[in-house]
């Protein structure tokens, strides 16, 4: 008996909004950050020597049985109800409306990111976010097919003309998303006047504001914490304000915890979507971070990795202003992880970045933050997973790629 194979391989029929999806630039470097002979500017990741890995094992180890027992297990899908009652003391330091809302635990703000966009986006519509975007996001929203409309963004925050031009026009978007506080990736921390402002553009649109606050924690300067109120916490009339935030920029990434702090109408929307996505965030991580935050050691801790970030980062800026080009244009960070270049408008940073990864140091183009994935004369800078000596060492690289093809 003789078997016919079939020389032909069957194709599979995707769906369309998995056929438009991209894998992040950010995500392909880092198999080349991890090179040894390779100084790493790309990803926005905390430094490993920064975690509180002891701190963590004691903290695990004088649990309870029974706690270390949930930690395996599953968890109801809004979170551990221990870690949203620590959690939401946590918040109410900074001043959120915790009662007046509901929170939910998501793996990671990716996923609250993304559990938004599902639950506001349908194929085709628009939604406003800032140009230059955090990746992540975007990656998020044009997995629902959205239209991406970007508005760009100044040292202040976002440009409050663009904005109100969009959100004049016919088509209405179904949400703006905002990075106020150090901004993936420009660095900014919006004023208070700026977000006063966004604040009375949005009133009476029916235009929800999905502000993300993963950096908020990690300011430099004390004067900057007015400015650091979230604008969930100023709770505007009529507007719905979706607040995100993460462990992963405090805590670890590797936890894959974030947060949202929604209405009560978006919230039950937001559960179902969750249900159907993974169930629940992990369990055990849950305990670890509620007993991180039960024992007082997430206000020292991340007191703690704010100095070290900021010795770090003004590393970074003692290295630019030496080796830089006068015609490089960036912001002196105030907190977070990054600072942004801007380079003459004919710049292509992406030429910049081949260069320079030959020379062994490598950084993110600025087309990969532009929704459109055109503007390309900028670049982020990220220096909190860098040693003093590496970026003294891993400037310089940059600086000369980029006067080699700009001049």
């Amino acid at each position: 008996m003789s078997i016919k194979f079939n020389i032909y391989t069957a194709m599979p029929r995707f769906s369309k909004s998995v056929s438009a999806l991209r894998s992040s630039e950010i995500r392909d470097l880092m198999t080349l950050a991890s090179r040894p002979d390779i100084i790493s500017f790309a990803g926005g990741m905390p430094g490993n020597d920064l975690f509180p890995v002891q701190a963590v094992e004691e903290l695990f180890r004088e649990l309870d049985s029974k706690t270390k027992q949930a930690a395996f297990q599953y968890a109801p899908t809004p979170g551990l109800p221990s870690l949203l009652e620590s959690l939401e003391g946590f918040l109410e330091t900074k001043g959120l409306p915790v009662k007046e809302n509901r929170l939910l635990i998501t793996t990671g703000s990716q996923q609250a990111l993304n559990i938004l966009g599902k639950a506001f986006i349908d194929r085709g519509e628009a939604v406003l976010v800032e140009n230059p975007c955090f990746i992540g996001a975007l990656s998020a929203f044009r997995s629902y097919e959205a239209e991406l409309r970007g508005v760009p963004v100044d040292r202040e925050g976002i440009v409050i003309d663009r904005l109100s031009q969009e959100i004049q026009r016919k088509e209405r978007a179904k949400f703006l998303y905002i990075t106020p506080y150090f901004h993936n990736p420009a660095g900014v921390l919006y004023t208070t006047e700026r977000k006063e402002q966004l604040i009375a553009s949005l009133q009476g649109t029916n235009i929800p504001l999905i502000e993300d606050d993963a950096y908020g924690d990690l300011y430099f300067f004390e004067e900057d914490r007015d400015r650091l109120k979230p604008i969930k916490a100023i709770n505007p009339d009529g507007i719905n304000v979706c607040y995100t935030g993460s462990f992963s920029k405090i805590l670890g990434p590797g936890l894959r915890l974030g947060w949202m702090l929604v209405p009560e109408k978006i919230y039950q929307k937001c559960e179902l979507i969750k249900q159907s996505a993974d169930a629940c965030s992990p369990s055990f991580t849950q305990v670890l971070a509620d007993a991180f935050i039960r024992s007082g050691q997430i206000y020292s801790y991340v007191a703690s990795v704010r100095h070290e970030y900021k010795k770090r980062a003004s590393t970074m800026v003692a290295a630019l202003r030496e080796h830089l080009p006068n015609y490089v244009q960036w912001n002196e960070p105030r907190g977070g992880f990054y600072i942004w270049l801007t380079l003459p408008a004919t710049a292509d940073a992406t030429q910049i970045m081949t260069l320079a990864i030959n020379g062994g140091a490598v950084f993110v183009a600025g087309k990969t933050f532009d929704p459109a994935g055109q503007q390309n004369n900028s670049l982020r800078l990220s220096y909190c997973n860098n040693t003093p000596e590496q970026i003294v060492e891993g400037i310089p690289i940059v600086a000369n790629a980029i006067r080699a093809i700009c001049g």
